[in-house]
């Protein structure tokens, strides 16, 4: 499997996955009340200086000291050196068969729960997570009665904050189970989807190594961060409550520094020389909170003041730091025009704010608050890496298709090259030992001539026509073998290309034909005069004779940058794609009796000449020839 199809897979899994939580996570879990259930919201708090009541089998007997709360308003201020609250609900009328009571947020570590004389709910832990959302079964005969709940606390916040229900307890079962699923669904397939690419690292070179890597554990810590904060783990796995924190924070210190190394992956390292150095104080400080987080939980949870001060308080303040950074770099990089600039920018850019939002607020409210708008963000950050992902792996087939060309290309290249060679070293070796036989041949032939009747000195003529050919092609081949420029000058293309129209324009004429010239007088060009004569004539020679009847050849040059450029345009016949693929070839020709060896000349004395020479064709419309040389100044 392609690694482009390996991660649509991975991309269809975590899109399947959150679809199905949307889908099948009802209403009650959406925050949406069920239609038989009485809300209720207001209540009575009380301190409790001396923290009695957790060993307690009955609530306060006395009924002074207790202040008015609602839904509407903060949590009250814990005053110095007290740890424990009584809270007081008077319960409706309960007119179900299974009545309960749905507690929706909750702060405290250790919790007892009394309707006058009877406990009815407990619970306790050691661990940092105070957060607790209940689901306690009434009786019938409670109805109308008063719930006093008894909260002992390690943190700074306690109490009751929102969301108290009576109701069916059959019915604000699926609202207690499933709230806050979504959350773990969605950090499970961020934790899948991570394993999957770690696993995938093994197949990767060197170069693509650190992205995908910094990628893999950015998105694995996201999704232990999602898993770990929400309430769901700790509802329903109490017990491993302290692993689970443990988890949340050790991904928390991963991800921090990570998201920075992935930062530095797609924007670069020297640009942004700060962010550098803000990853490894960023790296040094995860080190320090996880040698913390060690000591903590060894000492059993005795240090987790220190702990919290550390790892929440100051980190808080180090990653304010790096959200607005990221929020700076994040605009700068967009500011350059990049598609994948845009994006990147803009999904970084919201999960910075939304991070950002979250901590202020999360200060704002003396450190009583729970983070809930990075969980979007995160979202809109992962999206937009599955987006830059899917243009990524279109750049790269772009790429290969592109290269696929190149490679062809030269190939073709290389193979002409090596036939170039092979007919170079066999016209140097054989042009001189012929050249030499067919003059000497010529020379008897017209001593002979002379001594013929009239018939038989026409045979005689024709023979000798046969070996002027036969000396041409041979010139062509020592030209073609040996195209070394003698006597290179500075040549004014205005007046070669004159002199070569002067001396073809009778030759266009018997074909019908007409020359145009369109040449400025101010191109230069360095080379040799009688070759660049050679190369030209070739060219247009052969635009004469492709002429059927009456036709047009058009001349013009121009520069263009440091170069100068020369088109030749002929209305005849023109070329089919194959055959223009051809030309320059040994032996490939267009006409009858031709050879190649003309065009195969002039490719390589303009080759000599530091130009290139191309051509363009269409059949039944025509050709055109196109040779670029350096310029000089004249």
């Amino acid at each position: 499997m392609t690694k482009s199809r390996a991660t649509a897979v991975l991309a269809s899994v975590y899109i399947g996955i959150v679809l199905l939580a949307l889908l099948f996570v009802p209403a009650t879990a959406r925050g949406q009340s069920p239609l038989d259930t009485i809300k209720i919201t207001e209540w009575a708090y009380k301190w409790d200086s001396q923290g009695t009541g957790f060993d307690e089998t009955q609530a306060p007997a006395n009924t002074d000291g207790w202040m008015t709360a609602n839904e509407k308003g903060d949590m009250p201020v814990k005053p110095e050196g007290v740890s424990a609250l009584w809270l007081k609900i008077e319960l409706p009328r309960l007119e179900w068969d299974e009545p309960g009571m749905l507690i929706g947020k909750l702060y405290g570590h250790r919790i007892e729960v009394f309707t006058d004389e009877r406990k009815i709910y407990k619970a306790g832990h050691t661990y940092v997570y105070d957060k607790n959302r209940l689901l306690i079964p009434l009786s019938a005969k409670d109805s109308g009665k008063t719930v006093y709940i008894h909260i002992e606390t390690n943190s700074d916040r306690i109490g009751l904050q929102k969301n108290v229900k009576v109701g069916d307890y059959q019915a604000l079962l699926p609202g207690y189970v499933k709230t806050n699923l979504t959350d773990v669904l969605l950090g499970c397939a961020f934790v899948f989807i991570a394993v999957l690419m770690l696993i995938c690292t093994v197949f990767l070179n060197r170069g693509q190594l650190a992205k995908w890597l910094s990628l893999s554990l950015v998105i694995l810590a996201i999704g232990m961060l999602m898993i770990g904060s929400s309430q769901f783990t700790y509802t329903f796995f109490e017990d491993q409550g302290k692993w689970i924190e443990s988890l949340f924070d050790l991904a928390l210190f991963v991800f921090l520094p990570t998201l920075t190394v992935y930062f530095e992956q797609i924007l670069g390292h020297g640009t942004w020389s700060m962010l550098t150095k803000y990853r490894w104080f960023q790296i040094g400080f995860s080190v320090l909170c996880i040698l913390f987080l060690l000591v903590n939980h060894l000492a059993s949870y005795r240090y987790d003041k220190v702990y919290y001060f550390v790892t929440v308080t100051m980190l808080g303040v180090t990653m304010l730091i790096q959200f607005v950074l990221l929020i700076g770099m994040a605009i700068a990089h967009a500011a350059k025009g990049s598609k994948d600039g845009v994006t990147l920018t803009t999904g970084i850019g919201l999960f910075a704010a939304s991070g950002i939002v979250d901590l202020l607020v999360f200060y704002a409210k003396n450190e009583q608050y729970e983070f809930v708008y990075w969980k979007f963000g995160i979202v809109c950050f992962v999206t937009s890496l599955i987006i830059i992902l899917g243009r990524g792996f279109a750049r790269d087939h772009e790429k290969i298709v592109r290269y696929s060309k190149e490679l062809v290309m030269y190939n073709n290249e290389l193979q002409r090259a090596e036939k170039m060679e092979i007919i170079s070293d066999l016209a140097a070796s054989v042009a001189h030992e012929v050249r030499n036989p067919l003059q000497v041949t010529r020379g008897f032939l017209q001593l002979a001539a002379e001594k013929l009747d009239q018939k038989e000195k026409g045979y005689m003529n024709m023979a000798i026509e046969e070996l002027d050919r036969a000396s041409n092609i041979i010139t062509d081949f020592l030209t073609f073998a040996k195209p070394q420029l003698e006597h290179i000058t500075s040549l004014n293309v205005c007046q070669e290309l004159k002199q070569i129209e002067g001396i073809l324009v009778p030759l266009a004429n018997l074909q019908g034909g007409e020359i145009t010239l369109e040449v400025p007088e101010d191109l230069y060009i360095e080379g040799n005069s009688s070759k660049f004569k050679q190369a030209f004539i070739n060219i247009i020679k052969n635009s004469i004779e492709a002429l059927d009847g009456q036709g047009q050849i058009r001349i013009w040059a121009y520069k263009e940058k440091n170069e100068v450029w020369i088109h030749i345009r002929d209305n005849g016949e023109g070329m089919e794609t194959k055959e223009l693929s051809k030309l320059g070839e040994p032996y490939f020709s267009t006409k009858t009796k031709g050879t190649g060896l003309g065009l195969m000349v002039t490719f390589r004395i303009i080759e000599v000449m530091h130009g290139r020479l191309e051509f363009k064709s269409e059949k039944g419309v025509g050709t055109e020839a196109i040779v670029r040389f350096p310029l000089i100044l004249g």
